[in-house]
């Protein structure tokens, strides 16, 4: 609607998104979906209420709401905690992450014959979209060693997942190179250097806000002036995290790690007792705005690349996830249930395929696009990874959810309660 103020925009999808949420305990169904079929009808799918510009507008409210999901998946991860979990954690994140890309990059390379295409699909499939799995945990108050490990697995894996996809991508830019018979002037080590320096910059920024956080938030006793500090320095490693092009996930994660082991529990309580009052709101708006991301008409689109896609990265993850759990002897419920509750994918993913059309744009030798015209084989590649990602994210943001909570049931982690709100 055009000349509309943001905020009447704002207040309005709000209001609709929290009754459609809340109906969609008739169906059994976590909230968030509700949510989302609130941005799909407002957006420019649809309606056109959302429309595309004021989405990007609106857009530092989904870097809010992940920066505080990522202080509260960090407030999870105390190293007490995760000695307790053992290594089987460890096993578990490298394998699923490892799993994902290895058996994507394998069935997409039999399909297309086309090493750089395969590899960029399997870097993007360990990416997870951890606000999905954080929203449905919370609004279920599950507890109990399922839940545990989701909080650590969907934290961790996005660092990795940074990692592999950095690595893959230097291949596929190498290769190409190669194919059109071009040096890379960069240089392999260059190119591999970034994912690392991007991951230790997240680690130093994230760790050093969070010492300065515990400093001045030890002098204040009242819970809401730690919220509006903790609110600041959030805002700050947000704002840094884009300004640097790091991972704002990581780099916030990491400031609720050092919280949660460094200060007593009654503080970190108090903080986790704050965030659990606004969370509610940022999933609302967080989840709408996705919805309204998703575009319907990149459906058509999906193709057989798609679909294979979607059945490799689930087997990748489940698999992947089954076997770590089994190779470090992880509890039988963490070993039937975990892969189920880290399907969901979106944002992150997105971004990592606009990051692939930037980087290999111009890059190999000429081929013939779906027009018939002749663009460079990076092109191509770009085209192909940015529509079907963009596709494949609506399946996994509407289904991720869905198994999260039949997961965190059947292992007997809802309690009574929050089961009948579901």
């Amino acid at each position: 609607m055009h000349g509309m103020p943001a905020l009447l925009v704002i207040g309005l999808i709000t209001i609709a998104g929290f009754y459609v949420g809340r109906s969609m305990r008739w169906l059994r169904l976590p909230s968030i979906i509700g949510f989302m079929i609130t941005g799909v009808l407002a957006g420019p799918s649809l309606l056109g209420f959302l429309e595309e510009t004021m989405i990007t507008d609106l857009g530092f409210i989904t870097q809010i709401a992940l920066g505080f999901v990522a202080i509260s998946i960090g407030l999870e991860l105390s190293l007490g905690g995760l000695r307790k979990q053992g290594k089987g954690i460890i096993v578990i994140i490298l394998t699923e992450s490892l799993g994902a890309f290895l058996i994507v990059t394998l069935c997409l390379y039999l399909l297309t014959r086309n090493i750089p295409l395969a590899l960029i699909f399997g870097a993007i499939a360990p990416a997870s979209a951890p606000a999905g799995t954080v929203a449905v945990i919370q609004e279920l108050k599950a507890r109990g060693s399922l839940t545990k490990a989701l909080y650590s697995v969907v934290g961790f894996d996005d660092g990795l997942g940074i990692v592999i996809f950095g690595f893959a991508l230097a291949m596929a830019r190498t290769i190409l190179l190669h194919q059109a018979g071009n040096a890379d002037d960069g240089g392999l080590m260059t190119v591999l250097g970034r994912p690392l320096l991007e991951v230790v910059f997240s680690l130093l920024i994230g760790g050093t806000s969070s010492i300065v956080f515990c400093m001045l938030a030890r002098r204040h006793d009242n819970p809401r002036d730690m919220f509006v500090l903790l609110f600041g320095f959030m805002f700050a490693n947000v704002g840094l995290s884009i300004a640097l092009h790091l991972s704002l996930i990581l780099t916030n994660m990491v400031f609720g790690m050092v919280v949660v082991n460094t200060q007593p529990h009654v503080l970190v309580q108090r903080i986790a007792d704050e965030l659990r009052n606004v969370m509610p709101l940022l999933f609302v708006l967080f989840f709408t705005l996705a919805g309204a991301n998703l575009h319907i008409d990149a459906l058509p689109a999906l193709g057989l690349i798609g679909f294979v896609y979607i059945l490799a990265r689930s087997a990748g993850l489940m698999g992947g996830a089954y076997i770590g759990a089994v190779l470090g002897k992880a509890d039988d419920k963490i070993r039937r249930y975990l892969g189920m509750g880290i399907l969901s994918q979106a944002g992150v993913a997105i971004g990592l395929a606009l990051t692939v059309v930037h980087d290999l744009q111009g890059l190999g030798p000429l081929v013939t696009g779906k027009k018939g015209e002749t663009v460079p084989a990076g092109d191509k590649i770009g085209i192909i990874t940015i529509t079907t990602i963009t596709a494949t994210s609506i399946f996994f943001e509407l289904i991720g959810p869905i198994l999260t909570k039949i997961a965190l049931e059947k292992a007997g982690e809802v309690n009574a309660v929050s089961g009948r709100a579901g």
